[in-house]
């Protein structure tokens, strides 16, 4: 059984910057399609940034394309969300997951198709 443990959630003001962490056990993060997600209050859970397997495909929300940047340290077994020119609309809870999307997809933007998930991190962007 994957677990996942983010951190790096906090306060900060809009222009500001935040860099996620996300730490595997029980499992490797190379082995799966690895993304996070975020939620907002009283919205659903939507996608924010995925990475391949091979680490080689990223993929971004458009709200956040240019300013977040997904990566992967294999020898930590650790995926970060950098998050940079924070706005308050990005305020929300941040979760990490993995997961083996059906054949075709490199990434999934589709929440169903992950199956191992964090407990999330709180992010809030003051204005």
């Amino acid at each position: 059984q994957v677990q996942l443990v983010e951190s790096g959630g906090g306060l900060v003001q809009a222009g500001g910057s935040l860099r996620l962490s996300c730490a595997a056990s029980g499992g490797t993060f190379s082995n799966y399609v690895t993304a996070w997600f975020r939620q907002a209050p009283g919205k659903e859970r939507v996608f924010v940034a995925g990475l391949s397997r091979r680490g080689g495909s990223t993929s971004y929300a458009d709200s956040v394309k240019g300013r977040f940047t997904i990566s992967r340290d294999d020898a930590k077994n650790t995926l970060y969300l950098q998050m940079n020119n924070l706005r308050p609309e990005d305020t929300a809870v941040y979760y990490c997951t993995a997961g083996s999307p059906p054949a075709g997809y490199t990434v999934s933007v589709h929440r169903g198709h992950y199956e191992y998930w964090g407990q999330g991190t709180q992010v809030t962007v003051s204005s």
